[in-house]
């Protein structure tokens, strides 16, 4: 008793080994996973075939499908020993054989697999690649599946079982977080057979062949540009060997510090002015010297970057439970409540005070802000806002009324407080309001440099009139050049 599985090979009877036509000559009966398949039409004479279609067509789901085949080649195996055969190789791309092998060692029942060739040698054949290039393989409902499909494209991806334009359709909705609509691919049909058909086109072109059906499968070259993480890990491994750079060798963890705060004051200045192109570039910048951290921990032997990518994609899911689990969440807020308590329970030791962990190196509106925040959600909080604009006109109050330069500078810094408090309430993150006056001001007091030139004004000699004329000028000239745009 037991199940004999065999490949059938990705084309017609020519491609079946000897072996394989060996067990299925001797068969008095053979099992099909499908007998929409070249090689079904030619086995050997005498054979009788039953095959597994009429599952696919009741069934609601793949699921379904894969559970009651193997269910059936249980329950048959059991009895007497029986072949079960399938396109290709049987571990190539066959849900079916990999549960069945799974469910047959749980039960004790032998299963014999009988290799045969599987798609990918004549895909490879016909695109002329090799398959030690970094090939790599995927199932096209597996790629569909992913909002950001895990390939590299920095090395040539084969997916197979593009069986329809539809799947090829979400296949290249799911490459397109990937690669650009232009890229060049290869979609090859019926690979090994004498009818065989190879389309170079566009990935955007993929779910436009009259040509795709069970027998089709998509190949995908590398992109030509440096372009992934792994590529990005190697170039700084390189930079920071022996024969690498001097500068990037010198570096540790502590000189490259301040580089990290300057690096993100260039993200947000780039964020502010809405510049896309220099966003990307800055972006860049960040991500080099988080990979570069890395390296040189992973040199002293504490971690490595696979460890840290791992580290916040489990953390990312595990305080996402709403989303990864069965969490119900009414809203935004509610997500920021349990964001915390997940934090918190996830921290061996707990807090002294509601404040303790904010870092004394973040900007004093941003660090300001984030300690207001802690305090409000402990209750410690006004009931309303026009308890904030109050404390705002008391602090200015305080200050009209200070006598002596240290008075007056503790009271600036109660008014400013008090103002963060205000743009805690009215939902503003302050560092960023205040970074826009500035740039807002900025932009208005060049125009006013500008227009005193070109009437030959000094602006050292103008009068306050003048000046307020000049600065509403500009004013309203940038204002209508926003709306413009």
């Amino acid at each position: 008793m037991g199940i004999i599985v065999v490949g059938l090979g990705p084309g017609d009877g020519r491609l079946l080994t000897r072996e394989a036509w060996s067990v299925l000559a001797g068969a008095e009966r053979v099992y099909l996973r499908t007998a929409r398949h070249p090689a079904a039409e030619d086995l050997p004479a005498g054979v009788e075939r039953q095959s597994f279609d009429a599952v696919y067509d009741s069934a609601e789901d793949f699921e379904a499908v894969y559970e009651q085949i193997v269910t059936t080649l249980l329950q048959l195996g059991r009895g007497t020993d029986i072949v079960y055969a399938v396109p290709g190789h049987p571990l190539v791309g066959e849900s079916t054989v990999t549960r069945l092998l799974a469910a047959a060692g749980e039960s004790g029942l032998p299963v014999r697999i009988v290799a045969g060739l599987s798609f990918v040698e004549p895909v490879l054949t016909a695109v002329g690649v090799d398959a030690l290039d970094g090939l790599q393989i995927f199932d096209a409902l597996d790629i569909a599946s992913y909002l950001y499909p895990p390939l590299n494209s920095g090395v040539p991806a084969l997916i197979g079982q593009v069986y329809s334009r539809f799947v090829a359709g979400e296949v290249k909705h799911s490459l397109g977080a990937i690669y650009p609509d232009q890229h060049p691919v290869c979609l090859v049909h019926r690979a090994g057979e004498a009818d065989e058909q190879v389309e170079f086109v566009s990935l955007y072109e993929i779910d436009r062949s009259e040509a795709t059906g069970h027998l089709t499968s998509l190949f995908v070259p590398p992109r030509v540009a440096a372009e992934t993480l792994p590529a990005l890990a190697e170039t700084v491994a390189v930079l920071r060997s022996p024969d690498g750079c001097p500068w990037d060798i010198e570096q540790t963890p502590q000189t490259l510090r301040d580089s990290f705060l300057e690096e993100a004051y260039e993200v947000l200045a780039a964020l502010d002015s809405e510049d896309s192109e220099n966003l990307r570039e800055e972006l860049g910048d960040v991500l080099y010297l988080i990979v570069m951290q890395a390296q040189m921990a992973a040199e002293a032997g504490e971690f490595t970057l696979s460890e840290v990518i791992a580290g916040i994609e489990a953390k990312l899911k595990r305080r996402h439970p709403h989303v990864w689990g069965d969490w119900q969440v009414s809203g935004t807020e509610e997500v920021l409540r349990n964001w915390e308590m997940l934090k918190k329970q996830e921290k061996e030791e707990q807090r002294a005070s509601a404040l303790d962990g904010i870092l004394l190196s973040l900007p004093a509106l941003a660090y300001s802000q984030k300690m207001q925040d802690r305090a409000a959600k402990s209750g410690f909080d006004w009931p309303d806002v026009s308890g904030v604009f109050a404390k705002l006109a008391e602090e200015l109050g305080e200050i009209q009324a200070a006598e002596t330069p240290a008075h007056r500078a503790e009271e600036l810094g109660d008014l400013l407080f008090a103002t963060v408090n205000l743009a805690r309430w009215l939902a503003v993150d302050a560092e960023s309001a205040l970074r826009g006056a500035s740039q807002r001001f900025a932009s208005r007091y060049r125009l006013v440099e500008q227009m005193a030139e070109s009437r030959g004004l000094e602006l050292t000699k103008s009068s306050l009139h003048e000046l307020d004329a000049l600065w509403n000028e500009a004013k309203e000239t940038l204002a209508k050049a926003e709306q413009d745009v």
